[in-house]
């Protein structure tokens, strides 16, 4: 309970941050970023957009990949118009697709960059159940298995670029503390959701995905320090930050419900 009071009015902790401090605070000291090459899914809006925003003030090259290339471009437009000498690559990715991330990795690939950062942030909330293209339930497509599969082509790039360079890389899963409202079978309910719609609850199935994302990450972490590679990786829950994941329920109730918390709520640069 004291803890939870701490992180509520922004107690600073070990490291000298608090659940108060901004983005921008916790990289002022950080060393000039500009050899560094970043990679943030859902950076078009919300705590992927102020994260490469951040980035990009420290001097890091940025890749956006992006389901809506428009959006994408203008994310970028943003960014350049505050900083303009970032250097800053949009590519096409729709996570919900196993052919797109193959696609969006062979294209990379072309462009020989080196990976140090992967911050798989993206995020799905799907209210209304539906199916991805590969026959799989689109939260969990999205959330878990698309990064999951971004995450595993792109490994070998970011072993060896942490080898050549020296710099260890950096791998962040974005979860969230729902994961722990989930319970049961976890391949059963998956497949049972991915075949019918009669047993899709939209926030049991957004924990699932969750959850999966926190077991990859610990999975990952463990393979990593087996072959000491100098790659690491963290499953991080940001804080309740209202962004866009809520937009299919946008109105009266969701904008009441936010504004009555909003006092205990993360800002979106508050996210770090």
């Amino acid at each position: 309970m004291l803890e939870t009071l701490k992180y509520l009015i922004g107690s600073t902790g070990v490291s000298g941050f608090g659940s108060k401090s901004t983005a921008e605070e916790v990289t002022e000291t950080c060393p000039d970023l500009r050899s560094i090459t970043a990679i943030i899914t859902g950076a078009t809006s919300g705590i992927g957009a102020e994260t490469a925003r951040v980035l990009a003030k420290r001097g890091a090259r940025l890749v956006l990949p992006a389901r809506n290339l428009k959006a994408a471009e203008e994310a970028k437009a943003r960014i350049v118009s505050e900083f303009p000498e970032s250097e800053i690559i949009v590519m096409a990715l729709d996570l919900s697709s196993l052919t797109s991330v193959r696609n969006f990795v062979s294209e990379l690939e072309s462009l020989n960059l080196p990976v140090n950062i992967l911050i798989n942030n993206a995020g799905k909330f799907a209210h209304e159940h539906a199916i991805s293209e590969d026959g799989i339930e689109m939260t969990f497509a999205t959330n878990y298995l698309g990064h999951f599969l971004l995450t595993k082509l792109l490994l070998n790039t970011m072993m060896k670029t942490a080898k050549q360079t020296g710099v260890p890389g950096r791998i962040v899963n974005v979860s969230s503390s729902i994961h722990g409202w989930f319970s049961g079978d976890m391949i059963r309910y998956i497949g049972q959701i991915s075949r019918s719609k009669s047993q899709y609850d939209a926030t049991r199935a957004y924990a699932l995905s969750k959850l999966a994302n926190v077991l990859h990450t610990k999975e990952l972490a463990q393979r990593l320090k087996q072959v000491d590679a100098n790659v690491t990786v963290n499953c991080v829950h940001p804080g309740i930050v209202r962004t866009r994941l809520t937009r299919e329920r946008e109105g009266l109730i969701t904008d009441l419900v936010f504004f009555l918390a909003s006092k205990l709520l993360k800002t979106i640069p508050q996210v770090n």
